[in-house]
């Protein structure tokens, strides 16, 4: 099991930037491709990023493209999310979490292990 601690989140402005973190510990952090995930009030989860195991191949959901980037860095065990232009419409509890694969699927059901979460909200 990988333990996932979310960090970086907090109150922004429209248009502003946060850059979110992920810290992992447990077993071996480089086995899985790594996810980013965000819940809105009152709305269902959405895949917003995600990153495969050692290559940096690279997915996102349409509506972040060109103003979200998700990385990580093996060595220290994190992954991030750097987030640009943020839009009210970003407003969420964002959750990064570690796939069963080491490919960067955008299925929720394809990662077994979750962060507690850490809430970003965009002001207009």
């Amino acid at each position: 099991q990988v333990q996932l601690v979310e960090s970086g989140g907090g109150l922004v402005q429209a248009g502003g930037s946060l850059r979110l973190s992920c810290a992992a510990s447990g077993r071996t952090f480089s086995r899985n491709a790594m996810g980013w995930f965000r819940q809105a009030p009152g709305k269902e989860r959405e895949f917003v990023a995600a990153i495969s195991r050692t290559d940096n191949i690279t997915r996102y959901t349409d509506s972040v493209k060109g103003r979200f980037t998700v990385s990580r860095d093996n060595a220290k065990n994190t992954v991030y999310l750097q987030m640009n232009n943020l839009k009210e419409e970003d407003t969420a509890v964002y959750s990064c979490a570690a796939a069963v694969t080491n490919f960067p699927t955008t299925e929720w059901y394809a990662y077994k292990d979750w962060g507690q979460g850490t809430q970003v909200t965009v002001s207009s």
